[in-house]
């Protein structure tokens, strides 16, 4: 019996391919998510403490909820408003949407990629500017429960930003 090894047809996703989009969610019903401009790079990181409690027979741990946590690191671009936005959502203890969405996997309908919903607060905001470099914006949102997986919308003029998209050299391509 001939056993096929899966791993190798496997290809892997680009970084370039999972990005995040953002929304005060005070604004839900007159704006749409938007990306961040210059983004070098983004994380989410899922966690769980224990506690462990000593019986006769040896530890037995106890887990504890599941603490969710996205980060985003960019470059800033001037008159950059989502920017102002989640420092002024931080300020004032507003609930960010945020949404996660893979390029690579389609979903069901035009513009649909899979991804997860999340909703949550900025916890940080770092502004770095070296003389010689450009100004690096790093931010950390503290997510409410653990999302939510489902189809992503995003606009063919956001998937152009989030990667360079071949335009032909005649006018109005």
């Amino acid at each position: 019996m001939n056993k096929f090894n899966l791993q190798q047809f496997a290809v892997a996703v680009s970084g370039k391919k999972i990005i995040y989009l953002f929304r005060l969610l005070s604004k839900a019903q007159s704006e749409a998510g938007s990306i961040l401009a210059f983004v070098t790079e983004n994380g989410r990181t899922k966690s769980r403490d224990a506690d462990t409690t000593a019986t006769k027979d040896g530890s037995v741990r106890t887990p504890g909820a599941v603490e969710t946590e996205i980060t985003c690191s960019s470059l800033m671009a001037k008159g950059d408003k989502m920017l102002d936005k989640l420092e002024s959502a931080l300020d004032s203890n507003e609930i960010i949407e945020i949404w996660e969405a893979n390029l690579e996997e389609a979903g069901t309908g035009t513009n649909k990629f899979k991804g997860m919903y999340f909703q949550g607060y900025l916890t940080e905001f770092e502004k770095t500017s070296n003389a010689d470099e450009s100004v690096e914006i790093s931010l950390t949102f503290g997510i409410n429960g653990t999302g939510v997986k489902g189809d992503v919308t995003v606009t063919t003029a956001q998937q152009e930003m989030a990667s360079y998209v071949f335009k032909d050299s005649v006018a109005g391509a």
